[in-house]
């Protein structure tokens, strides 16, 4: 004889639910919703009420203002400088990032001599501390003993001033950037061309393909998820670029020529005291960014390949 079934059901949003899971789903999900709240909402909120006052961190007053802060950002100079500056960097550094990346995982994938050290080489500068390496890259870039001039100067060009002029101030930032980030990049593309299946790769080379061929036609395609997430990342990662700013070439660099959009925020927020001008600041990167990943999101949407 069937014994009656006496587990507790409750009806949410016309789903069945038994009561034990609903209690088991609480006690993990309320403090994940606390943490949200806590850290994602609730400062989210002050950032969009900050940018309609005056807010002063020095003094800890501040009055509604309204539109005021974005007119100023609208008006300001610096802010517009510190915006191509950012556009510029991202632009040449995704380029590069993403193309070298490729090559040197492409180069990694074959049967290289000491392709383990190399990756592990590869892959070092990531795990460096950024204020270290960035240390560290300042004495290259020295114009009296940096062994950058001296690797120059041995080949007989002229030294360059580096972090100091206002003409290579920022390239010099974005060598170092390149090299700092690439490797990451690198590993991702790696493991998406071993994850590629052998059978596709030995089927293009039975019906007569070249290595060309089959990286045009085989593994580029398969490697466009893969792709598509390194250039969102890097579109947000370049855009909240700060600390390599900041150590090498302080306030802004020569004439302001280093400036990106948040050392503009960190500047207006922190070191002048205007938060509400930072918060502004904010919310205008923040919907670059978001108008940005989205276009690209849309771009790739209809173009995900499978491995099946």
């Amino acid at each position: 004889m069937r014994k009656p079934d006496n587990i507790n059901r409750k009806i949410i949003l016309g789903r069945i639910y038994e009561t034990q899971q609903l209690s088991a789903a609480v006690v993990f999900l309320v403090p994940v919703l606390i943490a949200v709240v806590m850290l994602f909402i609730i400062p989210v909120l002050q950032v969009v009420g900050y940018s309609f006052t005056s807010f002063n961190m020095n003094t800890g007053k501040g009055s509604w203002v309204g539109l005021s802060n974005f007119k100023y950002l609208i008006e300001d100079e610096l802010f517009w400088k510190s915006l191509r500056n950012t556009v510029c960097f991202a632009g040449l550094k995704l380029v590069f990032d993403t193309l070298l990346a490729l090559v040197i995982a492409l180069m990694l994938d074959t049967r290289l001599p000491l392709r383990k050290y190399l990756r592990s080489s590869f892959f070092a500068p990531v795990v460096v501390p950024m204020v270290a390496s960035s240390l560290i890259w300042i004495w290259f870039f020295d114009p009296g003993v940096g062994p950058f001039n001296q690797i120059l100067n041995f080949l007989g060009l002229p030294s360059l001033q580096w972090l100091y002029s206002e003409k290579t101030s920022l390239a010099s930032i974005l060598l170092f950037s390149i090299w700092k980030g690439v490797g990451y990049n690198v590993m991702l593309f790696l493991t998406g061309l071993q994850n590629i299946p052998d059978s596709y790769l030995e089927a293009a080379k039975v019906d007569g393909a070249t290595s060309w061929q089959s990286l045009i036609h085989i593994k580029l395609p398969l490697l466009r998820p893969i792709m598509n997430f390194v250039v969102m990342i890097g579109i947000i990662n370049t855009f909240k670029v700060f600390a390599e700013i900041n150590v090498m070439t302080p306030k802004g660099g020569p004439l302001y020529s280093t400036a990106l959009a948040v050392n503009y925020i960190y500047e207006q927020a922190f070191t002048r005291g205007k938060m509400g001008r930072g918060c502004a600041a904010a919310i205008c990167l923040f919907i670059i960014i978001f108008i940005l990943t989205q276009i690209q999101a849309r771009m790739n949407a209809s173009k995900t390949v499978d491995y099946d």
